[in-house]
């Protein structure tokens, strides 16, 4: 391992334990203790020094929250279909980083949906990630959230919009290519099938550029 590459690794564990650790959105929220996570916090992130690619979700589920496994659920399944990747590809650290823009469950809302991301998540620790990946070529930005933080002047108007302008993003020569994604989750199946355009034009591009930084 050369100096450079084991500096990064120390650089990226330094930056693990400090994230495990994380309890602000408890300890002091920013809205107020009113607004405190109602539980243990519990950071699920893969950071990595080799991975190529970048998955920029949302936040994790109850599900991810008691496994601690990002995305293993019926949305990673869709979202492994959407790269045409195995379920062991996607979890090599030395494929693909993971780092929702919320590290922890945020809990329901009164209707049993899932919170937003935590507002004290993203000021505190995503500069400080990104800049500790420099490695990263591509950026899958799934949902709003990722895409407000990681497409700066490209975001339109609604999600649908900014996916359909995707190869504003793919296509930039500034920094890494950023791919606007919508949730996998399968509450978002009317909406692939009202725009087909997105298996059909979208996909197959993404897949060849996933599978040349993979494999």
């Amino acid at each position: 391992m050369d100096s450079s590459n084991s500096a990064g690794e120390e650089r990226l564990s330094l930056l693990r334990h400090a994230i495990t650790g994380c309890r602000i959105c408890r300890d002091v929220p920013v809205r107020g203790i009113a607004d405190r996570l109602a539980h243990e916090p519990r950071p699920v992130v893969v950071l990595s020094t080799r991975a190529k690619v970048l998955i920029a979700g949302q936040a994790p589920g109850l599900r991810v929250h008691e496994s601690g496994l990002p995305f293993n659920d019926a949305s990673g399944d869709r979202l492994r279909q959407w790269l045409s990747v195995t379920r062991e590809e996607f979890y090599d650290a030395d494929r693909f980083a993971i780092v929702p823009m919320g590290f922890c469950f945020p809990g329901y809302d009164a209707r049993g949906s899932d919170l937003p991301p935590r507002i004290e998540c993203a000021p505190m620790w995503r500069r400080a990630v990104i800049d500790a990946m420099p490695q990263i070529e591509l950026v899958l930005a799934v949902g709003a959230y990722a895409q407000s933080w990681h497409m700066p002047g490209r975001v339109q108007k609604t999600m649908t919009a900014t996916v359909a302008n995707w190869r504003a993003g793919f296509f930039a020569n500034d920094g890494p290519k950023v791919m606007a994604l919508p949730h996998p989750s399968w509450r978002n199946s009317g909406w692939l099938k009202k725009n087909a355009w997105f298996e059909a034009e979208l996909l197959p591009v993404l897949r060849q550029h996933v599978d040349s930084l993979v494999r």
